[in-house]
């Protein structure tokens, strides 16, 4: 034969999967950063900001363990402790991040501006709204309530610790919509603020969407954003659009806010029999 045909989905998006801090709440992702430093500090070694975040997004276990495995803390550990951490390590510091995260999350449950008239907006398009996170289940539970005092209330939650494997494996989307009964892959569309969550989107079969000033990517406060000088704002802002699209990312904007728009222009592409 000289053609072969496929099938090709032509309908709309039908649902949405967010990811929870830096893209609905916790403007700037702080929670699990500063307690990160935290439990490094607590082995005797002092990691920055930057490294605390480079693994943002990942289960929160393995985020321990990757910052465990960059070359300068490495170094500095084996400075204390006269070897490089291991896994007994990772595990130790984990059992200490558990609790110093539970006290803390509530502080940083505020939601990111433009969430509820967002997802409010997904709602009246007929769309499901999925999510998935690095937290672990007891952290969800609490988040979860605090989301719900303020409003927001997803279809569908799922934690790393219910899947094989977090970010960037594919299977927190996967059991999404699992959850949420609604197929093919590319009916959904993933949005998250750090490059593990387009990594999550992409090997789904989904449309991902980067979140550059709201999260990981910046780490600011809006308050401390919007103080910065403004050709020094656009050269930060500009270099997180460019790791997100150099990710992989089919679209990237500022926040969660900027994303209705994309809909439509992904629901066109569709209808053109485009796929992600």
């Amino acid at each position: 034969m000289d053609f072969v045909f496929q099938r090709s989905y032509r309908g709309p998006l039908q649902a949405v999967i967010l990811d929870w801090a830096g893209t609905t709440m916790d403007y700037g992702c702080f929670a699990p950063a500063v307690v990160f430093r935290e439990v490094y500090q607590r082995k005797g070694v002092d990691i920055t900001i930057e490294q605390a975040r480079e693994p943002m997004g990942a289960h929160k276990k393995v985020h321990i363990r990757q910052i465990s495995q960059m070359k300068p803390v490495a170094q500095k550990w084996e400075e204390v402790h006269g070897r490089r951490p291991d896994e007994d390590d990772v595990q130790e510091m984990f059992e200490d991040f558990v609790p110093l995260q539970l006290d803390c999350l509530a502080e940083y449950a505020d939601l990111i501006p433009g969430t509820l008239e967002a997802v409010a907006d997904f709602r009246r398009r007929g769309m499901k709204i999925g999510s998935t996170t690095g937290y672990t289940g007891e952290m969800m539970d609490l988040l979860c309530g605090e989301a719900e005092k303020r409003g927001y209330v997803p279809d569908a939650t799922v934690c790393a610790t219910q899947v094989p494997a977090g970010r960037p494996a594919p299977w927190m989307c996967l059991q999404n919509a699992l959850d949420l009964q609604i197929s093919p892959m590319e009916a959904f569309v993933k949005v998250g603020d750090t490059l593990p969550d387009i990594a999550e989107g992409l090997n789904a079969g989904m449309w991902t969407i980067g979140l550059a000033k709201t999260g990981n990517e910046m780490g600011m406060t809006e308050a401390e954003v919007e103080a910065l000088q403004p050709q020094i704002r656009a050269a930060k802002l500009g270099g997180a659009y460019e790791r997100m699209y150099h990710a992989g990312a089919h679209y990237v904007v500022d926040g969660i806010g900027d994303v209705s728009p994309l809909v439509d222009e992904i629901n066109t592409r569709l209808a053109r029999g485009e796929r992600p």
